[in-house]
């Protein structure tokens, strides 16, 4: 595999990243965003400010320390109440992982761990895999690649969606074993909106898709200067393809989500309006309010990687069923390791009728009661059913909560 073959869906290669920053800077778009920022600064100083912070930077990985880096640390610092990580003592930080994560905010989620990462000693940030249908303008597109992002198509037909997940899988792989990159993707497509976080087993199947083209041309490749050899070599397991991802489940815990007061608005809209679907704009509310809004403390923690206990899979068994087993661990490993705040476990005990009140005060639920209310009334869809609102809102909060307990039976 070469790098040309990844084209349609990679990060920028060094040699592209300068041409792609100067098509940036003429973007009218672009501008009116960056302006947003520094409303104070006349166009031509603004750019010639940001063209001396670009001086020195050559790959992806320069940009994000250069740029992303400086805006997360604000973003967690306006934001936030505070931001923790933790990783198993032993993790090899010049290692190649691919982080496995349940899914919080569609911006956030990999660039805080880039930073948690870059703070933390590692080597290597992470490529990202983000959806096309959040890249709305050609700006985001550009950026995003400039960010370490690669492509992944939404929308497709059958056949379109397997040529697609063939070529993102091929591109997975030869980024963390060739490249040398890590890679954080999402443990399912888009966020789970009731934060009940479940592994997709087409997640899984898309990275064994790939190793198992990558391996039948490397075979085809070998049977040409043979007379012996006939046909493709026998599929690889399970195991053995996801064993060359170095897979590391990682768990996001927010206290406070600011789009819940927009997921609920959706559950209503799905329940009410036929056919309802989401709009550009939708997308874009969320991204903003995802990367502005309150979010109270967060917590990242990577699981040991897979590697060694994927040997215990028994290979005998069908295909679906590896992948249910694999599917079901991920999510174990993920769930045991939220972190649970208050509203975790008032919401629980409000919607279950358990009693956990050890685990928070009366201010902790005239607090998380306050912030119900002004959530709530934050949504606008016609007519709002207020108890189905609270009852989705509570459900996003207590979930976490719910499969931790599963989790540590």
């Amino acid at each position: 595999m070469e790098i040309k073959d990844f084209d349609e869906i990679r990060p920028y290669n060094e040699d592209e990243m300068p041409v792609v920053f100067e098509e940036l800077l003429k973007d009218r778009q672009f501008n009116a965003m960056v302006k947003g920022f520094t409303p104070w600064l006349p166009k031509g100083l603004r750019n010639a400010i940001l063209r001396l912070l670009f001086k020195g930077v050559k790959s992806a990985q320069d940009f994000q320390v250069r740029f992303m880096k400086p805006i997360v640390r604000l973003e967690l610092a306006k934001c936030t109440n505070g931001a923790s990580f933790g990783y198993p003592k032993d993790m090899n930080k010049h290692g190649r992982y691919i982080f496995m994560s349940n899914h919080r905010d569609i911006v956030l989620d990999s660039a805080i761990l880039d930073l948690m990462l870059h703070n933390n000693g590692f080597e290597r940030t992470c490529e990202i895999g983000i959806g096309d249908n959040l890249l709305i303008y050609p700006w985001i597109k550009k950026l995003v690649r400039m960010n370490k992002c690669f492509t992944v198509r939404r929308g497709l037909t059958a056949h379109e969606m397997m040529r697609s997940s063939v070529l993102m899988s091929r591109y997975i792989h030869y980024a963390v074993n060739e490249k040398g990159e890590n890679i954080w993707i999402a443990q399912r497509e888009g966020r789970a909106k009731d934060s009940d976080d479940r592994m997709q087993d087409s997640v899984l199947k898309m990275f064994v898709m790939g190793y198992e083209a990558t391996d039948n041309v490397a075979a085809d490749a070998d049977n040409a200067n043979t007379d012996t050899a006939a046909g493709k070599k026998p599929s690889p397991s399970v195991a053995e393809a996801l064993k060359h991802l170095h897979i590391a489940p990682l768990t996001i815990s927010y206290e406070y989500d600011p789009c819940d007061y927009l997921k609920a608005e959706e559950f209503q809209f799905k329940r009410d309006v036929q056919g309802w679907k989401k709009s550009k704009q939708d997308d874009l509310d969320n991204m903003k309010t995802g990367i502005l809004g309150k979010k109270g403390r967060v917590h990242y923690e990577i699981s040991p990687c897979i590697d060694e206990w994927l040997d215990t899979i028994d290979t005998s068994l069908p295909k679906k069923e590896q992948f249910r087993i694999i599917a079901e661990h991920i999510d174990k490993e993920i769930h045991s390791r939220y972190k649970l705040y208050p509203c975790n476990w008032i919401a629980m005990d409000e919607l279950d009728g358990t009693n956990n009140s050890d685990k928070y005060t009366a201010k902790d639920k005239d607090t998380f009661e306050a912030y119900l209310k002004g959530q709530i009334a934050k949504v606008k869809v016609p007519n709002p059913d207020y108890a189905f609102l609270r009852e989705r809102i509570l459900t996003m909060y207590a979930n976490p909560c719910r499969n931790k307990v599963k989790s540590n039976k």
